[in-house]
């Protein structure tokens, strides 16, 4: 089925494309709160647990370089995770929501560079995400 586009989309679609105007990334976007203090959202979801591991250890890295306060990381509930149906994986550490968090606190670098990771988002059941908040850099 082939559907015809009207002017109106084909003028919007060049405009677009002519513009300046950037796309915002889902994964990472940055908004400043009330208090001007920088925060960053990195979403994991779809990720393997390799490759998660991997993104919060370079995202917390460049967010502690550019003076970020605070990280929010969204790794889902873990309620539609297929490891939950291996009986030989332990099921809280098949799901990014645990394993990440438990793969932050067990690194000393990034650690260093940490003042609170909020546990109790963690342990929520309703939420799939949790929140990092990142030391000031010592001058």
């Amino acid at each position: 089925m082939i559907k015809k586009l009207s002017n109106k989309d084909k003028i919007d679609w060049l405009n677009f494309i002519n513009s300046n105007e950037k796309l915002n990334d889902k994964d990472i976007y940055e908004k400043k709160n009330r208090s001007d203090k920088l925060e960053k959202i990195i979403d994991l979801h779809g990720y393997s647990l390799e490759n998660a591991n991997k993104a919060i250890d370079e995202f917390i890295k460049i967010c502690f370089s550019q003076k970020i306060s605070k990280i929010t990381v969204i790794t889902g509930k873990g309620s539609r995770s297929k490891n939950k149906d291996n009986p030989y994986q332990s099921e809280n550490f098949s799901i990014l929501k645990y394993s990440v968090p438990e793969h932050i606190k067990t690194s000393s670098n990034l650690m260093k560079m940490i003042k609170k990771i909020n546990f109790e988002d963690i342990e929520n059941s309703s939420k799939g995400s949790f929140d990092i908040f990142l030391r000031k850099i010592k001058v």
